[in-house]
């Protein structure tokens, strides 16, 4: 007798169409039924009916599994359709980024940014012949956007310098630091410098607030030039450097020159007060440069006289000046670069890395840095509203990109521009930071914090470009960014910090925001 057996393949998704014919079954394809002869008896016939019945039920059986299998797939896509639906993927990098940051890895780099005793840095480079384009030489093309890394391991550094004449001001602000904490301690300070204001004030101020003559004073320290000593760090910088790092406003004459925005002609060989196309600059930003005081004498002078003695102490080395200041330190840091190349004989390249800086001067102004071959770099906060005063007409929102924009020398605007006492315009390159970039401070921070030096220098150190978050291996210890601004860091990031028995009011060698006041 034949067995027939099913042929599993029919009940595939994709059926054969089923047919008549006299082939084989395409129910049973197994060898064609033969048609019994008359002589076969009935018993055999019935016999072959009861063997095909019970081949044709095992293949229903066969069906029946197939189907409930082809069900299961279905319900499963159904299913993973309607998870589809809800668009997951779109919700789970927030619940990842939540489980995270309350991971035990990521509590551990919060602590060690919150640390005290540990205070890293992004590691130095060897600059080599590469220390002239992160000074400038091209106006840093290609290096701010993204952030090059040993530019803002320089920036960063720069800043420290800068925050050392805060910290050395405020710990006699009425005489004369007796020392300056350098953040590198292969530099050495060679000259302190004083401002001096042409503004002067009632003598019975100085009696209604005796504990705060120091605001009062004509002449103030500002800040200090350092150079380079260490023959490591000299090779490894590729040059020996001079620093000249400047303060942020801190008395009241000093806030009184910030606020006389008149433009003022800068002092020429053979002046033409006739012609409106002379460099200009700030009356009350030149007016702390240029004035001498009874004991002191000017900015202008002590400087120039000290960057002329340390060309000529190393003459024959290869040199550089780099000019950097907070605020109002970032104004005069100018006037200083646009003196020291205008009057140092064979001055070495200069540079300005200012932080915060307003606008200075007139158009002419910054073509006449650009003439003398001063490179300078403008880290800039979006929401700081100090870099954007004063000024009524500018270019600020051009600068550097062709200036004229199409008018004539002669035209309307032009004229305007030329003749107006408060037109000003920005200078050099730009790195424009934003505080919404920030996982740690409130992107509705107050004016105090969006013009703060440390704030500025955690931002710089998160940088990577402006179309990319803050970057998650940032060095910069956040301790000094909540002991200053406590009240703008986010309310997670001031809980945890508890958490990590942390203490905000015990300021230990850190002063109470100097930059911010």
């Amino acid at each position: 007798m034949q067995t027939l057996t099913p042929n599993a393949d029919i009940f595939h998704a994709k059926r054969r169409r089923f047919t008549c014919s006299n082939q084989t079954s395409t129910l049973i394809p197994t060898k064609p039924l033969s048609v019994s002869p008359a002589r076969k008896t009935n018993k055999e016939h019935l016999r072959n009916l009861e063997n095909v019945l019970k081949t044709s039920s095992r293949s229903i059986d066969h069906l029946e599994n197939v189907t409930s299998r082809q069900e299961k797939t279905t319900t499963n896509t159904s299913t993973s359709s309607l998870l589809g639906g809800l668009n997951l993927a779109r919700i789970w990098p927030q619940m990842k980024a939540a489980v995270d940051e309350m991971s035990p890895k990521n509590l551990k780099r919060l602590q060690r940014l919150l640390s005290k005793s540990s205070e890293e840095r992004s590691p130095k480079s060897k600059l080599g012949s590469k220390w002239r384009e992160l000074h400038g030489l091209n106006n840093w093309a290609g290096l701010l956007d993204p952030l090059d890394e040993n530019l803002r391991r320089e920036l960063v550094r720069y800043g420290e310098f800068v925050q050392a004449a805060y910290h050395a001001f405020h710990s006699d602000p009425e005489g004369s630091p007796r020392h300056v904490a350098l953040p590198d301690g292969s530099f050495k300070v060679t000259k302190s410098l004083y401002a001096t204001s042409s503004v002067r004030l009632p003598k019975w101020i100085d009696d209604v607030a005796p504990d705060l003559r120091w605001m009062t004073k004509q002449t103030s320290w500002v800040g200090y030039v350092a150079v380079c000593d260490d023959p490591r760090e000299i090779r490894r910088m590729g040059r020996r450097e001079i620093v000249i790092a400047l303060r942020g406003t801190a008395t009241l004459l000093e806030w009184s020159e910030n606020f006389r925005p008149n433009l003022v002609s800068m002092p020429e060989p053979k002046p033409d007060q006739s012609d409106p196309t002379r460099p200009k600059v700030e009356c009350g930003f030149n007016s702390l440069y240029t004035t001498g005081g009874q004991h002191a004498p000017s900015l202008a002078e002590s400087l120039v006289g000290e960057i002329t003695r340390l060309v000529e102490l190393y003459a024959g080395e290869e040199l550089s000046i780099s000019v950097t200041g907070h605020s109002l330190g970032a104004a005069i840091a100018l006037l200083a670069a646009d003196d020291i190349a205008e009057r140092v004989p064979h001055a070495p390249p200069v540079a300005v890395f200012s932080f915060g800086g307003p606008r200075v001067g007139n158009r002419e102004f910054a073509d006449r840095l650009d003439s003398k071959g001063v490179k300078v770099l403008r880290v800039v906060n979006s929401q700081d509203v100090v870099t954007k005063v004063p000024g009524i007409f500018s270019d600020n929102d051009k600068q550097g990109q062709n200036r004229n924009n199409g008018r004539s020398p002669g035209g309307i605007m032009e004229m305007v521009e030329r003749n107006n006492p408060w037109a000003y315009s920005h200078v050099g390159a730009e790195l424009r930071v934003d505080m919404k970039m920030s996982p740690y401070l409130k992107p509705n921070a107050d004016v105090a914090c969006c013009h703060d030096l440390e704030a500025y220098l955690h931002l710089v150190d998160g940088f990577l470009a402006s179309n990319c978050p803050f970057r998650a291996n940032a060095k910069r210890s956040l301790r000094k960014l909540l002991d200053e601004q406590r009240s703008n860091v986010k309310v997670l990031y001031t809980r945890k910090s508890l958490r990590l028995n942390r203490t905000f009011h015990d300021n230990g060698d850190v002063l109470p925001s100097p930059s911010s006041s």
